[in-house]
């Protein structure tokens, strides 16, 4: 069904691609399908010592004097699936459908992003009628938990100057900057004692929320799991003393939490506490969040009360740093109308072997900004006696609105569609500023068909704007 979609040489590549396994770190059965797929279609390639894989195609006939020019995806994929979906990212092809015009996954994410920037690198590989210069197509790994592979590319993988990156999320837009990012880090060891005699235990459940990318998404009003939980937390400690067995709230980093879950521990006396405090909470959320968070569900059931728990100090202090732990947009741009300049997401808390781990992630277009909001969390964290690290870290990429490329694809869309293309930086991350760290002559646009819901199971890509956007690349490399 998929192999049959307009464009057919786009989706025929995508379906093969749905069918390989390629977690973020886990690329291995991605780049020896590429490696294959080269050899199969007598396309020169390598790869360079951290897995990323460019592949080179001469210029059609006449063109042989232009400069090259690079196509550029990431061949990993976002793994989020439902609490009540099995299937194994390691192994499991993505089983996708198509409704209403856009492409699904059942339970998963779609793995859209990147999957179908790199089929039209492909399908342009692959296609003897397109007119192009000199081609040098680019997959880079470990795009989506650290941007590894763009980190540690090679300095000799590509010599063109010219950069079109098919990693953007938005029909008609024209990506020419992005924010800089980095993860931050806290571990603690989880102090356990004896559940004392007379103690009541129940699990509380968030779940449904819509979630999202938390660069994309951060300031579109949608709840994060993890800080309702909190908040439900400290909402109950205010009432009875509350000892915390476990918790397990959102996955990865890029991600606004969807789901949150814990299991507490009352005096029995109090156990009424726990669904009074919980009715009183979800009215408030339904009011903050109803139009928006439309399928959140919170349950709170009994369970068997556990052997051990959090101490009683340390119980109360994870509530009050979570509670304290910033998230959501913590400044827009000044000089760019509608953007979101600084955020930070908190995206994970989980008690796993013996330790508990907090996972957050700030992103920021100013570089100073992005570390000044890593530093508040870092001490939000300190403060409740996490031991604190970070990532890396990338650099964002300065937008050039005098790009000479930009030209070119404003004016291939005007051709095309008779309307303006909307040319922006957006709050999400790309490879683009590490690309400029090794390449500095670089002139580099993003763009890409309409999706929806990336780096959650809910992700959808819309299978006209995937034809429009092959029409459009088709047309900046005729140009």
């Amino acid at each position: 069904m998929i192999k049959d979609l307009e464009p057919r040489e786009v989706f025929r590549e995508f379906a093969e691609i749905l069918r390989v396994p390629r977690p973020s770190k886990h690329e291995e059965q991605m780049i020896a399908y590429l490696m294959s797929w080269a050899d199969n279609h007598g396309i020169a390639c390598r790869r360079d010592a951290a897995g990323n894989v460019v592949m080179r195609k001469p210029a059609s006939r006449g063109r042989e004097q232009e400069p090259s020019v690079v196509l550029q995806a990431h061949m990993d994929m976002v793994c989020e699936k439902d609490s009540n979906v099995s299937h194994d990212f390691l192994h499991d092809a993505i089983d996708a459908y198509l409704e209403d015009g856009w492409l699904h996954a059942r339970g998963t994410t779609l793995g859209a992003d990147d999957g179908i920037g790199l089929s039209m690198a492909l399908a342009v590989l692959a296609s003897d009628d397109i007119s192009h210069p000199a081609l040098e197509c680019l997959f880079t790994v470990d795009e989506e938990t650290g941007l590894s592979g763009a980190a540690n590319l090679a300095g000799d993988m590509f010599t063109g100057k010219t950069l079109i990156n098919l990693d953007n999320e938005d029909d008609g837009n024209i990506c020419i900057g992005c924010a800089g990012g980095i993860d931050t880090l806290g571990k603690q060891l989880a102090h356990y004692v004896p559940v004392p005699d007379g103690y009541y235990a129940a699990q509380v459940r968030i779940s449904g929320l819509m979630g999202g990318h938390s660069g994309d998404d951060i300031n579109k009003g949608r709840a994060n799991a993890n800080q309702l939980l909190t908040r439900y937390m400290f909402a109950v400690m205010s009432k009875t003393d509350v000892r915390i067995a476990d918790i397990d709230g959102g996955n990865l980093h890029n991600a606004i939490a969807r789901e949150a879950s814990a299991i507490l521990c009352v005096p029995f006396k109090d156990k009424e506490a726990l669904r009074t405090v919980l009715n009183i909470q979800q009215a408030m959320w339904e009011a903050e969040y109803g139009s928006v968070e439309k399928d959140m569900e919170v349950s709170l059931e009994s369970v068997d009360v556990p052997h051990q728990s959090l101490a009683a100090d340390q119980s109360k202090k994870l509530i009050e740093t979570l509670y304290a732990c910033p998230h959501g947009v913590m400044a827009m741009s000044r000089d760019i109308e509608g953007l979101v300049e600084t955020s930070t997401n908190l995206a994970s808390v989980k008690i796993k072997d013996g330790e508990i781990i907090v996972n957050t992630s700030q992103r920021s277009s100013v570089e100073s900004a992005k570390h000044d909001i890593k530093n508040k969390v870092e001490c939000a964290l300190r403060l409740g006696g996490f031991d604190v690290s970070h990532g890396d870290g990338y650099p964002g990429w300065k937008p050039n609105p005098q790009s000479a490329l930009l030209d070119k694809a404003v004016d291939a869309y005007q051709e095309l569609f008779h309307s303006e293309p909307v040319v922006l930086a957006i709050h999400a991350g790309l490879e683009c500023g590490l690309f400029l760290e090794k390449y500095r002559d670089l002139d580099m646009i993003a763009i890409g068909p309409q999706m929806y819901g990336v780096h959650s199971p809910s992700e959808r890509l819309e299978i006209a704007s995937t034809q429009r956007t092959w029409q459009w690349l088709k047309r900046i490399l005729a140009k």
